[in-house]
């Protein structure tokens, strides 16, 4: 049984309980980070702690007591589930007042909500989907405008997602005004020419903090990076294509909409990408 953590309290998982006025549970209105575990070791920490302080500030969401104490609560939780591989989910809500309301609550009456659990992915590192590619299809972005702060609100990604599986894909990449915009849960990129392109940061994508590492990976190797927005006919007709999240590092695209892109095989751009992001964030890890 895993060891959570709720409101400064590491509890048995089926102990833990939040109010049902919490506002994340009535409107959405909450916060959240996902930080991969490698080897009991954390993956970029440092910049998913930054985001979530971003997230709280977009939102005018006081900061929770335990800010300062992440890190070791993070730790803690690998240490209690024994954690080796897979990930751990943050959430900060903005608390649970007396009775459901439209209005913030008084932030100097109502505690922010903190939730802490792991996930357990043994290999996390070594997934087959890697080897093969993943497939996905095209579907309207229909998310509310502002995709860079990272809230609970997940429930057009949960639909794409099962609209792909309905579809025996994987994913889906979202587009608007004939933009990709970016993945379900991931950003997204395609490869032309040995040049990297992907859509440049704005309110309309997430900033994704393995987004931001792998691009950094690929400047230092000598590789072209283009920010820019691309559309579904040019991710086709690319030479290859992917996808980087925290929980999938960097993962080759080899169909969409049903055509295979490139050779329909992992890329080496991507393919090398994955090997330098996953050996310089091991060599990076807390």
């Amino acid at each position: 049984m895993r060891t959570v953590y709720v409101n400064g309290e590491y509890l048995p998982e089926t102990q833990a309980t939040v109010s049902i006025f919490d506002r994340a549970f009535l409107m959405a209105d909450g916060v959240y980070e996902v930080t991969s575990v490698l080897g009991g070791k954390l993956i970029d920490f440092d910049g998913h702690i930054k985001r979530l302080e971003r997230s709280l500030g977009e939102l005018d969401m006081q900061h929770p007591p335990e800010m300062g104490d992440l890190l070791d609560i993070h730790r803690e939780l690998v240490r209690a589930n024994d954690l080796v591989d897979g990930m751990i989910y943050l959430q900060v809500t903005r608390g649970a007042a007396a009775d459901r309301d439209f209005v913030f609550p008084d932030p100097e009456t109502t505690r922010p909500t903190v939730v802490l659990f792991t996930q357990s992915k043994p290999g996390l590192a070594k997934s087959p989907a890697a080897d093969k590619g993943l497939k996905v299809i095209s579907i309207d972005d229909i998310r509310w405008g502002r995709r860079d702060i990272k809230t609970v609100q997940l429930l057009f990604p949960s639909m794409g997602k099962m609209m792909a599986k309905a579809a025996n894909c994987d994913d889906a990449w979202l587009v608007e005004d004939g933009f990709v915009t970016e993945g379900t849960s991931n950003n997204a990129y395609i490869v032309k020419g040995n040049k990297i392109i992907t859509r440049a940061l704005s309110n309309d994508i997430l900033h994704g903090i393995t987004r931001a590492a792998v691009l950094r990976f690929a400047r230092e190797a000598q590789m072209e990076v283009e920010e820019r927005s691309f559309t579904i006919d040019e991710a086709k007709e690319a030479d290859e294509a992917f996808i980087t999240s925290a929980s999938t590092f960097v993962m080759p695209v080899v169909e969409i909409d049903g055509v295979s892109v490139g050779a329909g095989t992992p890329g080496s751009v991507s393919r090398r990408l994955r090997e330098i992001y996953l050996e310089e964030s091991m060599n990076a890890a807390i």
